[in-house]
């Protein structure tokens, strides 16, 4: 059902020490919100919203500065670094009571800001989510390109809902928001989680261009640890591979052992060092991985029953500004 109401906007965008994009990006966030205000799809009290996840540059003073200079701009600042994730949640949820709508980006200008226009659209023609999707990976490595959508195959072999060559550029309706704020996982991937929330979604596509200024925060390292919570947080598949695997070991190794009572009753027995050493070797590895991944799950149930909060909004601009 189409909706006749003009939505109020909050883009979020987290940012972490980016004091060399952020002047040249933020203005084009506000020309984006001014242009879908003069359009008439969006109220005028609309915002760009800011968060700073425990920078150690700038990056804060510069998001105080935009929202003193005009009031489109709003910011909160981390009580320390939390990740990407955590910060994008942040925002979401200090946005979830002041808005209609909101549109999450990354503040490097990767993300075409015209796919925003498309994502509200959809929007007042009854999506409650909007997943920008990305048409081509053109401007990525061959390395990258060939990871991340091998890394997206996976998670859906896996038996994650996610949706592919979507990162984290989104649209979410309030009502989408109050209802995954009932989400309390500490291990978060959010690009997973909300297809979990279900409601009525869509996508819209859009190309990618290269960073504006700066340096990319997620070097291969954090990308693969992002990969590696996606999987552990949304499947338990690693752990029924496990079993599986463990199985078919035990499987050969009691065909091994029929095998070796037979050669010993028959006297066919050679004694060799390189078979036992293979063996053990093979079965020494395969027990570490088990125990490894195993470990991973249970250290996220450890982490999950803590309760920590997952964010501590340390300041807001609208309280600095009142100083």
């Amino acid at each position: 059902m189409a909706r006749t109401q003009i939505p109020l906007l909050y883009i979020v965008i987290p940012c972490y020490n980016e004091e060399k994009v952020l002047p040249v990006t933020a203005p084009l966030f506000l020309g984006k919100l001014r242009e879908l205000i003069a359009a008439g799809m969006i109220r005028q009290e609309s915002k760009v919203l800011f968060v700073n996840d425990g920078s150690r540059d700038s990056t804060w003073q510069l998001i105080r500065g935009f929202s003193r200079e005009d009031t489109h701009f709003a910011g909160i600042s981390l009580s320390r670094n939390r990740g990407h994730q955590n910060a994008l949640l942040a925002g979401l949820m200090e946005a979830r009571d002041k808005c209609d709508i909101t549109i999450s980006i990354d503040c490097d200008g990767q993300d075409d800001l015209n796919a925003m226009n498309a994502m509200v659209e959809e929007y007042l023609q009854g999506a409650e989510v909007v997943y920008g999707v990305r048409s081509k990976r053109e401007t990525d490595t061959f390395f990258k390109r060939t990871t991340a959508e091998g890394f997206y195959r996976l998670l859906k072999w896996m038996g994650a809902e996610v949706v592919f060559n979507h990162a984290d550029y989104r649209l979410v309706s309030a009502r989408v928001l109050r209802e995954f704020s009932d989400f309390k996982e500490v291990n978060i991937y959010l690009r997973g989680m909300f297809p979990l929330v279900g409601f009525k979604s869509t996508s819209v596509y859009y190309e990618r261009h290269e960073r504006m200024a700066g340096e990319s925060h997620y070097p291969l390292r954090k990308m693969l640890a992002l990969a590696f919570d996606g999987i552990t947080s949304l499947s338990v598949k690693p752990i029924r591979m496990i079993t599986g695997l463990g199985i078919g070991i035990s499987f050969v190794a009691f065909l091994l052992i029929l095998y070796a009572l037979i050669s010993y009753f028959r006297g066919d027995v050679v004694s060799g060092w390189a078979s036992s050493l293979i063996a053990t070797c093979f079965l020494g590895g395969i027990q570490l991985i088990s125990l490894g991944v195993i470990g991973e799950y249970v250290g996220k149930i450890y982490m999950e029953t803590k309760r920590r909060p997952r964010f501590i909004i340390a300041e807001r601009t609208e309280d600095a500004g009142q100083d």
